[in-house]
């Protein structure tokens, strides 16, 4: 059974909007950040995602996350860890998230979360958490069409895998471990979807992009999945939340 968590924050941020999400027998995340430097109220507020994980894991449920930006997965792969589990990751997003305080040209933390996961740059989150970085060999992305450029010099040299075409992820072969799904909806091209903080042109149209996932999620299970959301207040007809929930259920194969 699918259990999700949803997390009203944008990082350290409370996010009220984010509750309109909501749907029946989600659970809300209870994290109250408080005070301190920023990554100590990011891991608080991971806290609470890695024991959902954990916990679902260990029961026999299917894991959901849904918040309003992509450290959340940090919180995912530690519940993996506590769970005795080692995923692999297919993280679908327009941007790398793959870059550290020295190569980000903004510094913004949004912007690193992947490469913190592979253990590069900040490992404050991680540290908290009591978890280890996850093998780059165990991660692929999808599109990272919009990278910066030093970003873009780190993720070609690294062992992260880089999936390009649709079909290709709809084929897409974890091998014998669990997979984890995170989709960033700024990976939808804007002209379908958007209310975004960080719009990037291009990409795939969103129809297209459901059948992919719809075909993948035939094919192979996935285990868990993870949800980067839109802005509900650039959203005010929903017509960009009515675009994502369906790209998403085809994910979840619902």
């Amino acid at each position: 059974m699918d259990r999700c968590l949803l997390t009203p924050f944008l990082l350290d941020r409370a996010e009220p909007g984010l509750l309109a999400l909501a749907r029946a027998g989600w659970q809300t995340n209870p994290a109250a950040p408080g005070e301190g430097a920023l990554l100590e109220r990011m891991a608080a507020i991971e806290e609470p995602v890695a024991r959902h994980f954990q916990a679902c894991l260990e029961r026999g449920d299917r894991p959901l996350s849904v918040a309003g930006d992509c450290l959340s997965v940090l919180g995912v792969v530690a519940g993996y860890q506590r769970a005795g589990r080692a995923p692999r990751l297919l993280w679908l997003d327009a941007h790398g998230d793959f870059n550290t305080r020295e190569t980000s040209p903004s510094g913004f933390v949004g912007g690193m979360p992947l490469a913190m996961l592979v253990g590069r740059g900040d490992q404050h989150v991680l540290r908290s958490l009591g978890m280890e970085p996850l093998d780059e060999a165990a991660v692929s992305h999808f599109d990272g069409r919009d990278l910066d450029p030093l970003e873009r010099e780190a993720l070609d040299a690294s062992h992260v895998r880089r999936v390009c075409a649709l079909d290709e992820l709809a084929r897409f072969a974890p091998g014998g471990a669990p997979l984890h799904l995170h989709l960033d909806c700024d990976l939808i091209d804007p002209r379908d979807a958007p209310a975004m903080l960080y719009p990037a042109p291009g990409g795939p149209r969103a129809a297209e992009l459901a059948d992919a996932l719809a075909r993948l999620a035939r094919s192979v299970p996935i285990a868990s999945l993870s949800l980067s959301a839109w802005s509900p207040d650039l959203d005010p007809d929903g017509a960009t939340a009515r675009v994502v929930e369906r790209v998403f259920a085809a994910a979840r194969n619902v």
